[in-house]
């Protein structure tokens, strides 16, 4: 660990060096979106970009770490507003529903669509973004799995699902724009019987057992 720069207050150990490139990055996001650099961040700090790189080797690696620090808050609130929720159609919808009508005032829902190389756009289903989907799910809902016969690698497949949605509706947006009560309206007519019909078949391999 080098400690010259940082504005005069190096970094205690490495461990601290990359929370506070995280957080410098984070500020640069809510700034200049998409458009944030490993160079804008540098400044940030008062380092060199070589400084930065020595912790994260791309742009899109610190936009990684940051989005995954700068989202916890709005998962946080999803997970509040999916608590009462015993159907999983309707909290797929509802999932679905917050996501997408949140772009705006999310800095990180809009980084996804604003960032260049689409990098990580194309990660919102991977398979981290799938595990989040499924802890969303079985662990913020009301949903009894002991009576939802949903085999858990089909599970796996509908938040898989329900996140290529939100992939869709993020970057090919509605015309004309729905808002949120059209969009539930919207996922309700056309999603939710499908999820219903087919979350109960039988099946094996229950999540929650």
């Amino acid at each position: 660990m080098r400690t010259h720069g940082w504005q005069g207050k190096p970094p205690s150990s490495d461990g601290d060096a990359v929370a506070r490139i995280v957080a410098a990055a984070d500020r640069c996001v809510r700034r200049r979106g998409g458009q944030t650099t490993i160079a804008d961040v540098a400044v940030e700090l008062g380092v060199s970009r070589k400084t930065v790189y020595r912790y994260f080797p791309s742009t899109t690696a610190l936009l990684r770490a940051a989005a995954t620090q700068g989202t916890r808050k709005f998962l946080e609130t999803m997970a509040e507003r999916l608590s009462g929720i015993d159907d999983v159609a309707e909290a797929v919808v509802e999932g679905i529903v917050l996501t997408v009508t949140a772009v705006p005032d999310e800095p990180y829902l809009r980084l996804l669509l604003e960032e260049p190389s689409h990098t990580l756009l194309r990660s919102v289903t991977s398979e981290t973004a799938r595990r989040i989907g499924q802890q969303v799910l079985v662990e913020h809902t009301s949903i009894d799995w002991e009576r939802t016969p949903i085999a858990s690698h089909m599970l796996d497949e509908l938040v898989e699902w329900s996140l290529r949605a939100v992939h869709s509706f993020m970057s090919n947006p509605s015309d004309p724009p729905r808002d949120a009560d059209d969009l539930r309206g919207y996922l309700r007519r056309w999603l939710a019987p499908a999820i219903r019909e087919w979350a109960e078949r039988p099946a094996t391999d229950i999540v929650g057992r």
